[in-house]
């Protein structure tokens, strides 16, 4: 995304030794623009996860404001991650929306993360969750531009990475629809006007730390 405001997309992976260490890569939802660090959805999992006996440390977040899906190949590239992780969780699109971009170059570069995140979960696609493009357009942010537009094209983006998923046999994990209902409950909704609130990001940390905890055990 641009000035104003800016997005940025996420990829959380997720490393188990005898202490589990995760890390997320990405957007303005994965590091939690205009919240704070302890109500980060990859922190508010991680504590999820804690709770419930499993030994995972703080996750390390790497990520920064517009990141569409070139930027965060880029990341990848650029940072120095472990060779093999027991999640790996994805969740990138908005800024490729927000942009412009077409679904084509997102569909081609959105399999290239998904291969990457494979090869970071040792090669097992069950190990592998992504996560849908919340909806930004419910945000006092959208007023005034077209909101049955945005809400469209995000539908779009989600049902290209939705297919890459089912084709690279991974975990889906839908909360758009969650996140539209904001919409009607403006506590959903970060001090910003655009992102999301630490209380939205634990009802997705509630759905996803289960699906962790189940490849985990």
């Amino acid at each position: 995304m641009v000035s104003p405001v800016l997005f940025f997309s996420g990829l959380i992976i997720f490393l188990c030794s005898c202490t589990k260490k995760d890390t997320a890569l990405g957007d303005s939802y994965t590091i939690g623009t205009s919240v704070s660090e302890s109500d980060r959805y990859p922190v508010q999992t991680a504590a999820i996860l804690k709770a419930q006996g499993i030994n995972i440390a703080t996750p390390d977040i790497i990520a920064t404001n517009g990141w569409t899906t070139t930027n965060l190949i880029n990341g990848i590239n650029e940072s120095r991650l472990a060779d093999i992780y027991d999640a790996v969780s994805l969740l990138i699109g908005v800024n490729n929306q927000y942009q412009g971009g077409t679904i084509e170059n997102y569909t081609q570069e959105f399999t290239s993360l998904i291969q990457r995140s494979v090869q970071f979960a040792g090669g097992k696609p069950d190990h592998v969750f992504v996560i849908s493009i919340p909806d930004y357009s419910v945000t006092p942010f959208a007023r005034g531009r077209n909101t049955k537009e945005i809400a469209a094209e995000i539908d779009a983006f989600n049902n290209a990475n939705k297919t890459v998923a089912e084709n690279y046999k991974v975990n889906y994990l839908n909360i758009t629809e969650e996140s539209r209902k904001a919409a009607n409950d403006p506590s959903l909704i970060a001090p910003d006007s655009l992102h999301f609130s630490g209380k939205e990001y634990s009802i997705w940390s509630g759905k996803l730390a289960p699906m962790i905890k189940a490849v985990l055990k």
